[in-house]
């Protein structure tokens, strides 16, 4: 049967030759920002040796093969996310970025007070603060969908919450604290049917499992490509064009105009309208190289890898007394976002002490304070996986979690 070949992957990362505290690199922050191969960086690399000159402005040989390369990425990430046209592609800093780029300008355009807003008590912040201050300006409501028990999200809730008040629905695909799948399908249909368009943070969904938005049907989508293995600074948002069509940029400067007078301004078509000033150029073309690099291996095998490894890291860590892990407790309808606590040990005492044996995890609200609050905690230890990652790993994770137990129970 048909495997992820990890040993040759993790080959093509460089950052794994090297030792942390004298010990072999376990790194498990893949949530955070994933680690970027070599095939990338020599795209990356070979751009700025080579053509690097700005996009869409200069009719010179260097300009015309940056603008190539820019555009080719554009429509690498349609292709790779189903998208019908690469102009419903426009390139951002990141996923936060995008998610404000929707909130400032669709947000600003369309709602009104007693309008009402709703999200998941899971959003990471970058999908609640825009929506949250777009409320109070706007004098409309935010309403919660809360989760269940075992980390779901509340489906009884949410129909309990959406009424045709409802404008925005915002929610995340992947929970980036309890690595929870929302059925974004379903989701969609609901709030479609109440008059509401959809905005989808897709940070932590993008490159563990394919994407279709068109089959989603979400009004619009938001990643970041440093979370896929491509460089930072460089994010995604999808939007349906007859919607991006109407919306008015919110940064204005070069490259987004159509013309300009002492009057006043038209704008450029979309994606450009919403891409002012020089963008990053060399993001982009990172980020189509790692959809070449993604492409390159079996989605089905990284989504079998991924599954079975998460699913070996929960029964590991349940063996580990004293330990709680938040959200699903199967490897079912979850991605491999592993956030716990060990009793008695703060969660940075905990990360701090697995750093010593070289595994690298996060510790904190990891930017999700109001679903800590509702998980009645403060702070978590997350461990999240990637295509790189392995059983080792994790014997290793919680061979650590031992020690640290040990450790800190002599200062009791």
């Amino acid at each position: 049967m048909a495997k992820l070949n990890t040993e040759k992957i993790k080959q093509d990362f460089p950052i794994f030759n090297q030792k942390i505290n004298d010990e072999t690199l376990v790194y498990l922050d893949n949530a955070a920002t994933s680690q970027i191969p070599k095939f990338v960086e020599e795209k990356v690399r070979d751009f700025n040796e080579k053509e690097r000159a700005n996009v869409h402005r200069g009719v010179h040989a260097l300009g015309l093969r940056a603008t190539n390369q820019y555009e080719s990425s554009r429509q690498k990430v349609a292709n790779f996310i189903g998208a019908n046209n690469a102009k419903e592609v426009i390139f951002t800093s990141g996923c936060t970025d995008s998610l404000n780029l929707v909130a400032a300008s669709f947000g600003e355009q369309n709602i009104q007070a007693g309008d009402e807003i709703l999200v998941s008590i899971m959003e990471h912040h970058s999908n609640l603060l825009p929506w949250q201050q777009l409320a109070k300006r706007k004098q409309a409501k935010l309403n919660f969908i809360e989760i269940n028990s075992d980390g779901l999200l509340d489906i009884k809730n949410l129909k309990s919450k959406i009424n045709s008040k409802t404008k925005i629905v915002a929610l995340t695909h992947v929970s980036n604290v309890l690595g929870t799948i929302n059925p974004i399908k379903e989701l969609t249909d609901l709030a479609h049917e109440k008059g509401a368009i959809v905005v989808v943070d897709g940070a932590q969904a993008v490159g563990h499992f394919p994407i279709d938005v068109a089959e989603l049907n979400v009004d619009f989508y938001a990643f970041s490509g440093h979370k896929m293995f491509a460089p930072t600074g460089i994010g995604v948002l999808y939007g349906k064009k007859d919607l991006l069509d109407k919306m008015q940029p919110y940064r204005l400067g070069g490259e987004m105009i159509a013309n300009v007078t002492r009057e006043g301004a038209t704008w450029a078509e979309v994606p450009y309208k919403f891409e002012a000033g020089t963008p990053n150029i060399a993001g982009a073309i990172g980020l189509g190289a790692a959809i070449d690099y993604l492409q390159s291996l079996d989605f089905e095998l990284i989504q079998k890898h991924e599954q079975e490894l998460t699913s070996y890291a929960l029964e590991k860590l349940k063996n580990v007394s004293g330990l709680t892990i938040y959200g699903p407790q199967k490897s079912n309808g979850r991605i491999g976002v592993i956030s716990f606590n060990l009793k008695n040990i703060h969660p940075h005492d905990l990360a701090t002490a697995l750093d010593l044996n070289g595994i690298e995890v996060r510790a904190g609200h990891h930017c999700a304070q109001p679903l800590m609050a509702s998980l009645n905690t403060e702070s978590t230890v997350r461990a999240s996986l990637s295509i790189y990652n392995t059983k080792d790993d994790i014997d290793k994770l919680v061979s650590s979690l031992h020690e640290a137990k040990e450790f800190f129970s002599e200062f009791r």
